[in-house]
């Protein structure tokens, strides 16, 4: 039996298109690639994955691989540019298929497949990338499309007889009409999101990712602070991050390190916020005041309690900032 490698992210056009390989007798192992920048299992709590769905329905092998250090040099300097925020997906391809091919060799798979369609995306599925992607990648002519197949030349295992043609499909722009009616014929429902998802394509989210680049440097449990909370730019060494909600409270007090100072607004309903960074007494006040705003507080003075390691340093009694003021502070929403 012919093996083959899918490229799995659990949106809606790599689950159809690993079902329309399936359907032609292919035994596939799937790959499924994850950072913290990727949100394509967002799902409700008690849900299954997509992932998990497809995996059980057909049989499916899955090998998660989590590839945040080797992306991390990526963002930093994709050789081929960023998209329309700080999307390097042409590098980020090249990473994925790179990796996929030492897989494909150990496993003694012939090809690999992904779910891309032609025309899709504005950087990386236009007829030049996936030309450019399957080069860099070692992997000219053993990338199948499957939804774009017949709008792309012919692939080794097209030609080779390992693949139908005939059965494989012509999707190609951004409408995604066609994909939904298929996912229904296949009876493929509660799919994530049918566009994939990453953060690197949200303005909010690449603000503060800008900013963190400016005046630090990455690492896995800064971005997980940059998906929490609202942030705030103190100065050029402090930054103030404030939880939404009593989960984002909770995280945040997870994240605390040696030299932060936790804020918290205990007599009343309110945030819990960590000032990182330069930790004097103005900022501290500053921090403070930010904080306040986001409190139950009907703009009254408030206690703000200032701990770290758990322990309560001292208290400040103070007045919630002005919300024109904080605008100047806040770093994308």
């Amino acid at each position: 039996m012919v093996k083959a490698i899918a490229l799995l992210s659990g949106g809606l056009d790599s689950l159809l298109a690993v079902e329309l390989i399936h359907k032609q007798g292919i035994d596939i192992t799937a790959l499924h690639f994850t950072t913290p920048f990727c949100q394509c299992d967002n799902r409700k709590e008690g849900c299954k994955s997509s992932i998990s769905v497809i995996s059980e329905k057909l049989g499916l092998k899955v090998k998660t691989i989590n590839n945040t250090a080797e992306f991390l040099k990526i963002i930093v300097k994709p050789k081929h540019g960023y998209g329309k925020n700080m999307n390097p997906c042409i590098d980020c391809r090249i990473l994925m298929l790179k990796t996929a091919s030492e897989y494909m060799k150990e496993t003694g798979a012939s090809f690999l497949f992904t779910g891309e369609v032609l025309g899709q995306r504005p950087m990386s599925q236009h007829r030049q990338s996936l030309e450019r992607i399957e080069k860099e990648s070692g992997l000219t002519g053993l990338i199948l499309r499957p939804l774009s197949a017949k709008w792309l030349e012919e692939t080794i295992p097209e030609k080779e007889g390992w693949v139908n043609r005939s059965k494989l499909l012509g999707f190609t722009g951004r409408s995604r009409k066609d994909q939904m009616n298929l996912a229904k014929l296949f009876e493929i429902k509660d799919y994530p999101c049918p566009a994939g998802g990453c953060l690197l394509t949200d303005p909010a989210f690449c603000a503060r990712l800008k900013d963190l680049m400016k005046y630090s440097s990455l690492s896995i449990s800064e971005i997980i602070l940059l998906k929490t909370g609202r942030h705030f730019r103190i100065d050029e060494k402090t930054k103030l991050i404030v939880g939404r909600n009593e989960k984002e409270n909770d995280l945040l007090l997870t994240c605390e390190k040696e030299g932060d100072i936790i804020i918290d607004m205990t007599d009343c309903p309110g945030p819990a916020a960590i000032l990182r960074g330069q930790t004097d007494e103005a900022n501290i006040m500053l921090g403070s005041r930010i904080t306040a705003r986001y409190a139950d507080s009907n703009g009254k003075p408030l206690t703000a309690y200032l701990k770290a390691k758990g322990q309560t340093l001292r208290t400040l009694e103070i007045k919630p900032l002005d919300k024109d003021r904080i605008k100047s502070y806040s770093i994308g929403k």
